[in-house]
């Protein structure tokens, strides 16, 4: 048994294919197969099932499958406590960031982090929330930043920061004439707001959970959107209102921060955090991109205070 063939039959179990984990692994596609095959024979139990499309794996597989990542994972802490020794930090990184945090965090990061780590080759990408997870879990990504909390098995939470969450109103809303709003104020029958698949939608939704039922209800039509930007544009062009992470205010002239108002206590947030799977080792990278993502946002972000109240992911549902 070697640890190639381990990572192939990892890779298999992960894009059910072996012409694409073969790609994935830069082998082709007779070596893949022949290496697992060699495993098979050693170990006396079929892993796959290649009569299958996609291909599919054994109930023995999956155990094997399993026990095989945490080995992988037990080798990389080798190459980590050489880094560590070395104060070295390098290599590739697969990174992902979900779109609502995106505009507001990967500009000013990127080209600060390259800066600072030369040697540590970033592949970034954005992905909604349930890719994130599926794709931390099958080894694709090493981290990603997210909003918390996820209450995923398997899944490890680093928060970095909590970000208030703000109301965007259009010149005609009768909240506008309030110096402070509430869950009251928000009117869903109104708003725009993310499609479904975005956890900052089922976030707004929880905080006006009583509410639900008037969802859009006044307008014409219903529009959905997958950025958040759209939204405020919206808001600009249509009317209406929506609720913004408060980072999204940062570029905002002075008539659009007119037409910002803040919540009443408890102050309605999300947490953000980087997310990893129970597995991974690199600690001292990760730590890298704690330090660089916490210096992008305002000092009052990076403290959960006891007038804050976290707002729920999942529980939000139509």
């Amino acid at each position: 048994m070697t640890i190639t063939q381990l990572e192939y039959v990892v890779a298999v179990a992960t894009y059910k294919s072996f012409v694409a984990a073969a790609d994935k692994c830069f082998v082709t596609q007779p070596t893949l197969s022949m290496q697992i095959q060699k495993l098979e024979e050693e170990l006396g139990v079929k892993l796959f099932d290649r009569n299958k499309h996609p291909v599919a794996i054994t109930a023995m597989g999956e155990a094997i499958v399993e026990q095989a990542r945490v080995i992988l994972a037990e080798c990389e802490k080798i190459q980590e406590l050489i880094q560590n020794q070395q104060n070295n930090v390098a290599g590739v990184f697969k990174f992902a960031v979900i779109p609502t945090i995106a505009p507001y965090i990967l500009p000013g990061f990127l080209d600060a982090y390259a800066k600072h780590f030369p040697d540590v080759k970033l592949q970034v990408k954005e992905m909604e929330t349930h890719q994130i997870i599926a794709a931390l879990r099958n080894n694709e990504l090493d981290a990603a930043l997210v909003s918390t909390p996820l209450q995923e098995n398997g899944i490890k939470e680093y928060p970095l920061f909590f970000e208030p969450f703000i109301a965007y109103f259009s010149e005609d809303e009768k909240a506008l004439k309030k110096r402070m709003v509430n869950a009251d104020d928000i009117a869903l029958e109104r708003i725009w707001l993310l499609n479904e698949g975005h956890c900052m939608r089922n976030q707004v939704l929880d905080l006006c959970s009583e509410q639900v039922q008037r969802l859009q209800i006044d307008k014409p039509y219903r529009y959905e959107s997958s950025n958040v930007e759209t939204l405020r544009k919206m808001v600009d062009l249509n009317k209406g209102l929506t609720v913004l992470p408060e980072l999204a205010t940062i570029e905002f002239n002075e008539d659009q921060m007119e037409r910002v108002r803040y919540f009443e206590d408890p102050e309605p947030v999300r947490e953000v955090s980087l997310v990893t799977n129970d597995h991974f080792v690199r600690l001292s990278l990760l730590q890298t991109l704690m330090d660089e993502i916490t210096n992008l946002v305002p000092e009052k972000m990076r403290v959960q205070k006891k007038n804050r109240k976290v707002l729920r992911i999942q529980s939000a549902k139509l």
